[in-house]
């Protein structure tokens, strides 16, 4: 909660962190408002040549190890979003 209100970051469809796959939330429900945070896999190799293959981006392929293959573990998010107050 933040000021009375809850906010929800279910993750990433397209730059996850924790494992690979489309992190989302599916917000409201039958029985009043809910949130349930979901995950669902798709084929990492043929997305990540989908990519390359789309993009004239320098680097695309770097990027895709980092973000699509092999994305950041939860506790380097973590870390990465760490106020500066608190260090690194």
């Amino acid at each position: 909660l933040v000021d009375r209100t809850t906010v929800v970051n279910p993750g990433s469809v397209g730059m996850p962190y924790g494992s690979t796959g489309a992190h989302w939330a599916l917000l409201g429900g039958a029985a009043g408002p809910a949130i349930q945070l979901r995950r669902t896999e798709f084929d990492v190799d043929a997305v990540a040549a989908a990519i390359i293959a789309g993009s004239g981006f320098p680097g695309i392929a770097d990027w895709v190890d980092n973000y699509v293959r092999n994305p950041p573990s939860d506790a380097e998010a973590l870390a990465a979003f760490r106020p500066k107050s608190l260090g690194r």
